[in-house]
């Protein structure tokens, strides 16, 4: 299955559930409508990711634009009001954005995306 997290600036929660979501057997990929020019990930994002054992180098933040949402069979937002008047979303998951907060917050946002992400995969087996 191939699913899509898109957010705003693609450098935290959408990030953190691709590399789980990815771990746990999806094709999975993320994005933003704003992303960073730089690409770069925030860093207690990627700890968190280390922290769990998950694969953090293959991450950089990209542009909602650059993918063809027709390719995939599920487009979740992470819940920050993302409007994507050219894509249909198909979950919202309602998440507050870590950024700036501490690693604390940003562990517990890992934990309930993984929550997420494996809730979704057990409706998508008993499917």
């Amino acid at each position: 299955m191939r699913v899509l997290f898109v957010c705003v600036g693609n450098t935290c929660r959408s990030q953190i559930a691709e590399a789980i979501a990815r771990d746990l057997g999806y094709d999975a990929f993320s994005a933003g409508t704003d992303p960073r020019d730089d690409g770069k990930i925030t860093e207690n994002a990627l700890k968190v990711l280390e922290e769990a054992g998950l694969e953090t180098a293959d991450l950089y933040s990209k542009s909602l634009d650059s993918f063809d949402s027709e390719k995939f069979d599920k487009i979740i937002s992470m819940g920050c009001g993302v409007s994507c008047p050219a894509i249909e979303i198909d979950q919202d998951w309602g998440l507050k954005d870590p950024h700036g907060e501490d690693l604390e917050v940003f562990r517990k946002t890992r934990d309930k995306i993984h929550n997420l992400v494996s809730k979704m995969m057990k409706s998508d087996t008993d499917a």
